[in-house]
């Protein structure tokens, strides 16, 4: 049995991650919710960008993106994805490992919907990650497809979300003199029993 307490406390990383992301939601001048993915190509060299996480369920971690990014392209060929969320304010971060999945139904339907008109339609008009010939150019390509698809656009076929089921959850906290606290959860497969243990700094 590991010595946690306070912030550590509780044998679910899903609940303790929700509490951190709940108090960084009132220190973090912006996007509390930004964590850095982690992916690696066909050859496996790692590639990592800032994206927005937007939900944590029961037992999985999620957030969206356009299918044919060169990230959803990576996580599609591995099954697997990476991702550290840090709050500078608060002083903790979370390290997560896991194996990927789609979410491309209802709920993502759903918070395609949630998300602004703009938003929506520069879904419909970026062809992410791949090469732009200038701005004009993508400006006129939102332009063509809000002619297109008018003020309330369905959701892309080609975007939805991403949901990270983990097998491993790290919490990191500052400590004095370096000493920091560090507590992994780890399981052997999805829907397996955690094992907690404390790391050294």
């Amino acid at each position: 049995m590991t010595d946690r307490s306070g912030i550590f406390a509780g044998d679910d990383p899903f609940v303790i991650a929700r509490s951190w992301l709940a108090e960084a939601e009132k220190t973090e001048p912006n996007d509390p919710n930004a964590m850095a993915l982690s992916t690696v190509d066909a050859s496996g060299m790692p590639n990592v960008r800032m994206v927005l996480l937007k939900e944590i369920e029961d037992d999985a971690f999620v957030f969206y993106t356009n299918y044919e990014s060169q990230k959803a392209q990576e996580i599609e060929g591995s099954g697997t994805a990476a991702f550290v969320l840090h709050w500078k304010s608060l002083r903790r971060q979370i390290r997560v490992r896991g194996v990927t999945e789609r979410e491309d139904g209802a709920q993502a339907d759903a918070y395609y919907a949630s998300r602004s008109l703009k938003s929506r339609l520069g879904a419909w008009a970026s062809r992410q990650s791949h090469p732009l010939e200038s701005r004009a150019a993508l400006v006129t390509e939102v332009a063509r497809v809000t002619v297109k698809h008018g003020i309330s656009p369905a959701r892309p076929p080609f975007w939805g979300g991403c949901r990270v089921r983990p097998v491993e959850v790290e919490f990191w906290a500052d400590g004095a003199y370096r000493l920091h606290d560090r507590f992994r959860w780890t399981r052997k497969n999805i829907g397996g029993e955690w094992g907690i243990a404390r790391l050294n700094p």
